[in-house]
């Protein structure tokens, strides 16, 4: 295409000429840095103005009646964009993102570059209780992969900008580029050597600083930490860190359940109509369950934890009385709830933000059951960040990422030991009981799943198809000794598929099995193919991957074993074969 040519094609062999790979990739990385923090700065600016519009039309804040409706007609407008404008699936972001990582070939569609921030504008702008997190993740990441694609680069530099999105995408979202690099690597599970982590860092830190030229320095609940931590106080960071395991143990298991409770209702708009009325019902009763809930934070991070209460029936309550800490657990117990029935019904958003709020909740349960027992005084402030960092911990399996983003976003590393002490054990005490994230989970149990092991990936992304061999002299099962011999006779193989008149295969003979006839001519015009023959009951076929091949090579022992594509006849993959692609493979992952 001419255009094409002009835009991309002349440029990068121009550029080609003066620079090298690794510096092309780098400006790549800048480029996408670039624009995945111009999306955040979208998608967060959207947010904000759809959901301050709606609140000013509706009075929210006074009838809180309006509360059952706006979710559904959230949910509802982004099923209709979802279904018959793009017609795709584009919920769970970065699940899609380890997708296009594992199954994907490292390509993402192109509408997955604007299409879940659309999405999630309404979803999240209308009081849909999701985060924008995954939707400006995946926005990222597929930003990443197209201009990869755009300019020719191989699977493994697709991956790695792949990962640069999703690290310029999540820096430019708490102005965190540490944290948005880690969490590209630790969540992501790329195999990162040391020359390939800088683009990586370029991209944070390309996206962190538009977002921040653009939006100001604070994030979403910025807070100085002002308190200096008590050493005295690590027993209580010890519990809390297995407290936020059981709680995102919960997280995981409810946000799975509900989910798959609600997505058995086959229509659509049916699902849509009550799993959005739920949501509206929690809101109605529990507003602070509104949108991604980074407003709550900042209420529970500034003192204000008695605002949480604010247009509903337990404004009354102390907050330093029990009946109050028991609202707060009922509104820990139901933010996943709300969460799960608006991704469940169609919603587009993610659980970074609801887990967050979550910790945020978690830690303030914890610090007022501790102070109403009297048995310590504690730092609310310092236990609801560290509650934060648990809970992102434990569902997302990302303590490191945790770890960084609170230290990020608290201005400095005063509350770290306390960070890594409940990190880790609220990641230890979920894994007791869930191995997977909830990004992980899904693609795990269909076995599409990348992790760190290059060997598996290996056998994951290759194909059988792309190992098939066909020169093989075909017979069939009714044809003579003498027209098998002929065959032998043409071929330099040892192996011949035998197919019936419809091309469906029925079974092999090899060369040592007529060894001992094919030279008695007197049998040549009695004895045919099916008496020779043997009837494999082990075969491949062409959407199997090199994982489920490989499986069959050791329990048959064979050296060959027939592809069949339904019943029919396509070829042999042989020992050999696999074994010189799949060091092509690795070779291409280790490659810098």
């Amino acid at each position: 295409m001419p255009l094409r040519d002009f835009l991309i094609e002349k440029p990068v062999s121009y550029y080609k000429k003066l620079i090298r790979h690794k510096q092309f990739v780098l400006l790549l990385s800048v480029v996408i840095g670039i624009t995945a923090g111009l999306a955040a700065v979208l998608l967060k600016t959207s947010v904000h103005y759809i959901e301050t519009y709606v609140r000013d039309q509706a009075n929210v804040e006074s009838e809180n009646i309006y509360y059952l409706i706006l979710p559904v007609l959230g949910i509802l407008v982004t099923v209709v964009f979802t279904y018959y404008i793009i017609k795709d699936e584009i919920g769970h972001g970065v699940s899609r993102i380890l997708y296009a990582l594992s199954k994907g070939n490292a390509k993402m569609k192109r509408h997955n570059m604007y299409s879940s921030m659309i999405g999630c504008s309404f979803t999240s702008g209308m009081g849909g209780s999701v985060g924008m997190e995954a939707p400006i993740l995946a926005t990222g990441a597929a930003i990443g992969a197209n201009i990869g694609e755009w300019f020719n680069q191989s699977h493994r530099t697709r991956m790695l900008l792949i990962g640069a999105g999703t690290a310029g995408a999540m820096a430019a979202i708490f102005k965190a580029p540490i944290a948005g690099l880690i969490f590209a690597v630790e969540v992501l599970a790329l195999d990162i050597t040391a020359a390939s982590i800088i683009p990586l860092l370029i991209s944070a830190v390309s996206g962190s600083m538009v977002s921040t030229f653009l939006l100001g320095e604070n994030v979403e609940f910025y807070f100085s930490v002002r308190e200096t931590v008590n050493f005295s106080n690590i027993p209580f960071y010890i519990v809390l860190g297995i407290f936020t395991g059981i709680v995102s143990l919960y997280f995981l298991r409810a946000n799975s359940f509900i989910e798959t409770v609600v997505q058995k209702i086959k229509r659509k708009f049916v699902r849509v109509l009550i799993a959005g009325v739920g949501v509206g019902a929690l809101i109605f009763f529990f507003p602070p369950l509104y949108g991604e809930g980074y407003s709550a934070m900042r209420m529970i991070l500034s003192g204000q934890i008695h605002d949480l209460a604010n247009n509903s029936a337990f404004y009354a309550f102390d907050e330093n009385s029990w009946s109050f800490v028991g609202y707060l657990g009922l509104v820990l117990v139901l933010k996943v709830v709300a969460t799960s029935l608006t991704t469940g019904s169609g919603g587009v958003g993610g659980v970074f933000a609801p887990a967050l709020f979550m910790g945020g909740i978690t830690g303030a349960v914890f610090v007022k059951s501790v102070n109403l027992l009297d048995i310590g005084t504690l730092i609310p402030a310092n236990f609801i960040l560290v509650g934060m960092a648990g809970l992102i911990s434990g569902v997302v399996s990302a303590p490191l990422t945790a770890i960084f983003l609170i230290a990020e976003i608290t201005g400095g590393y005063n509350l770290f030991i306390p960070l890594i002490i409940t990190s880790s054990l609220a990641f230890l005490t979920t894994r007791l009981r869930e191995p997977y994230s909830i990004y992980t989970r899904g693609l795990a149990r269909k076995g599409e799943l990348i992790t760190h092991d290059r060997d598996k990936t290996a056998l994951t992304l290759l194909m059988v198809k792309e190992m098939v061999e066909t020169q093989f002299e075909v017979v069939h099962p009714d044809e003579k000794l003498r027209h098998l011999v002929e065959a032998i006779s043409r071929s330099n193989r040892n192996l011949f598929p035998v197919v019936n008149e419809v091309g469906n295969f029925v079974g092999v003979i090899s060369l040592d099995d007529v060894r001992q006839v094919m030279f008695d001519q007197s049998q040549y015009d009695t004895l045919i193919v099916k008496d020779l023959m043997q009837i494999p009951d082990v075969y491949v076929t062409l959407n199997d991957n090199l994982e489920t091949a490989i499986a069959k090579f050791r329990k048959t022992g064979w050296y060959n074993l027939p592809v069949l594509d339904d019943e029919k006849y396509v070829g042999f993959v042989s020992r050999s074969n696999i074994f010189m692609i799949y060091r092509n493979k690795i070779r291409e992952f280790s490659g810098d």
